[in-house]
């Protein structure tokens, strides 16, 4: 009887030994495996900016505008999905944009890839009439602050594992050389990396 209780305490712990042993390397290799392919976050920089048309009158303002993105993956195992990517500017905190969708956007490994959405399109935006004078003022000094905005979902592939969807949301923020009336390419006078959080 006694034996027969020691063999199943000795069962207990063999299996208990398994367990852990199991769960010790799946852990090892998950850590590994994340190691090897863990995702860096795809770099975005806007390149060049073009005006095709910028009126504002209190409450309103329309737009059009075309900037010029490339947006890098610096991965050298793992290649990015976009998914349900929308674009807009703001100025000063405030959307001159309405929301514009991308098509969806595959991004090899090491590549870069060059988005140029046109934003606006001369729909009408409803705005502050302190914002409208802010740009009256800064485009009598040529030197505008925009935002542009993208947002949506990407997912990382590494061989045929393919991760859940994530938001990302990238910050680029620019100052354009912008002169009452004037349209067409604007010089970038300050284009700094995009900020990306994921």
């Amino acid at each position: 009887m006694a034996n027969a209780h020691i063999a199943s305490g000795d069962g207990r712990r063999v299996l208990c030994s398994c367990i852990s042993i199991f769960l010790l390397l799946a852990g090892v290799t998950a850590l590994t495996v994340w190691l090897v392919y863990r995702p860096y976050k795809p770099q975005f920089t806007v390149m060049d900016a073009a005006v095709y048309s910028l009126n504002a009158t209190s409450p309103f303002i329309f737009t059009s505008m075309q900037f010029t993105i490339a947006t890098r993956n610096p991965n050298k195992r793992v290649s990015i999905f976009y998914d349900a990517l929308t674009a807009y500017v703001s100025y000063r905190n405030q959307p001159i944009t309405p929301l514009v969708m991308l098509p969806p956007l595959y991004h090899e490994k090491k590549s870069t890839v060059v988005l140029s959405p046109v934003l606006g399109d001369g729909e009408v935006v409803s705005v502050s009439a302190e914002l409208v004078n802010e740009l009256a003022m800064d485009e009598t000094y040529g030197v505008v602050p925009l935002t542009v905005v993208l947002m949506g979902r990407l997912r990382w592939k590494a061989g045929a594992i393919k991760t859940i969807r994530y938001e990302i949301y990238v910050r680029c923020d620019v100052w354009v050389g912008l002169k009452n009336g004037s349209v067409g390419v604007v010089p970038l006078l300050r284009a700094p990396p995009c900020k990306v959080d994921i």
